[in-house]
């Protein structure tokens, strides 16, 4: 099975570019559509980013389910979370200085950021705009519903195409035999067919279940904390 492959970093350089550029007219667009961002607003983008700085370090397998090398994190909760409350452009803006924090500490030559910003952005978006549409329960659902089918949809593409031929060249030096011993708990594993096995046993269930979590405590504990940052905002308003 043939994939594409990311032969070195200079063709990695060109991905990170041509994403940034095109985030860079996404925001732009967006930004045009904004009158101006309060204090509260630029306060809300720190602490969220941040946030999701500390989920995505904080990190854990399940090798008995998904082969050790895959890792869950819930960085995207406080991205989805602030979709919610302030809307996709603050939102893109958290995936964006996530990434660019993340570069200095990468181990991947900024292949995983690639992949996160090619979830992130679409998810953030995705579930801000419907949300910002339709500002119910039913809103809130429908938006997750669709942004967790996003999230897994682009996850196999972002594996097919950049972090399966990244891993395969980095840590199995080009051999397919040497990642199939790395997918471990995924049983009938051959050269032929690992990579739709990998696809279909690995990374679908993988990010549905993580999507899945961070739908639901998304879900539940938007409004509570958007009544935290609206009380602080408005005590910050009576002391400017």
């Amino acid at each position: 099975m043939k994939v594409f492959l990311i032969k070195n970093e200079k063709n990695v350089s060109y991905l990170i570019g041509g994403l940034l550029a095109i985030t860079i007219v996404i925001l732009l667009f967006f930004a045009t559509k904004k009158k101006k961002f309060e204090t509260s607003d630029v306060a809300c983008i720190g602490i969220f980013t941040a946030f999701s700085i500390v989920l995505y370090f904080v990190k854990f397998n399940l090798p008995f389910i998904f082969p050790s090398f895959l890792e869950i994190n819930f960085s995207l909760l406080p991205i989805i979370i602030i979709g919610y409350m302030l809307g996709p452009i603050e939102a893109v803006i958290v995936v964006i200085t996530r990434c660019l924090i993340k570069i200095p500490f990468t181990s991947t030559f900024c292949v995983g950021e690639i992949a996160d910003l090619l979830i992130g952005i679409p998810v953030a978006l995705i579930t801000s705009l419907i949300y910002k549409k339709y500002h119910t329960k039913k809103g809130a659902i429908i938006s997750l519903l669709f942004g967790s089918l996003t999230w897994v949809i682009i996850s196999i593409f972002t594996n097919y195409f950049i972090n399966v031929p990244f891993f395969l060249q980095l840590y199995c030096n080009g051999n397919v035999e040497a990642f199939i011993g790395a997918l471990g708990v995924i049983p009938g594993v051959t050269v032929e067919n690992y990579m739709s096995k990998y696809i279909i046993f690995a990374v679908i269930p993988f990010n549905l279940l993580i999507a899945s979590v961070v739908s639901l405590v998304a879900f539940l504990v938007y409004k509570k904390i958007s009544v935290i940052f609206n009380k602080i905002s408005k005590k910050q308003e009576i002391i400017d």
